[in-house]
């Protein structure tokens, strides 16, 4: 709930979905960074997550991509002690599994740096990559989406039919 990342945009400052013609479900499916690039589709990578007990995994994921971008020692003092309270001590309320957390102390997070992190997140990463998002391409959560995105564009009639039955079942 607390680090969303900003809109990703390509280096000429245009949202980097402009030049690309995948959407949704579609894109998501082609590799787990264009789904973590969604914001939508990070929403229902969550939910997912969240009814296999390891939503904290995105978290830390997000946290870290939030924490590359911060400015100044004091924000980055804060901000690493948030992640290591959060996903990475041993009393952490969400806490992530990987290896070399033990290493990581008090001590490390005096001196912060940008990519102090980084190995852990690429551990969770590939940790989602080869586990948890194959299985969500299979979920019902990532299934029904992609129908209901199917069903959209085969059928201009398919939104008002269905705004028709939601109003029915609403009486």
């Amino acid at each position: 709930s607390f680090f969303f990342p900003p809109e990703i945009n390509d280096s000429e400052g245009h949202p980097s979905s402009s030049h690309q013609t995948l959407k949704g479900t579609s894109k998501w499916a082609t590799s787990l960074e264009n789904l973590l690039e969604d914001p939508e589709g990070v929403k229902r990578f969550r939910e997912f997550l969240k009814k296999e007990f390891s939503e904290e995994n995105v978290l830390f994921w997000l946290a870290c991509e939030e924490f590359k971008k911060t400015e100044g020692k004091k924000q980055m003092q804060e901000k690493a002690k948030e992640i290591y309270m959060t996903f990475l001590s041993s009393k952490a309320s969400s806490q992530v599994n990987v290896e070399g957390q033990s290493r990581l102390n008090e001590t490390i997070l005096e001196t912060p740096h940008p990519l102090m992190f980084q190995k852990l997140q690429d551990q969770i990463f590939n940790l989602m990559k080869y586990d948890s998002y194959s299985r969500f391409l299979k979920s019902d959560i990532f299934l029904n989406l992609k129908k209901c995105e199917e069903q959209e564009e085969n059928s201009p009639e398919a939104q008002t039919a269905a705004k028709r039955a939601s109003r029915i079942y609403n009486t």
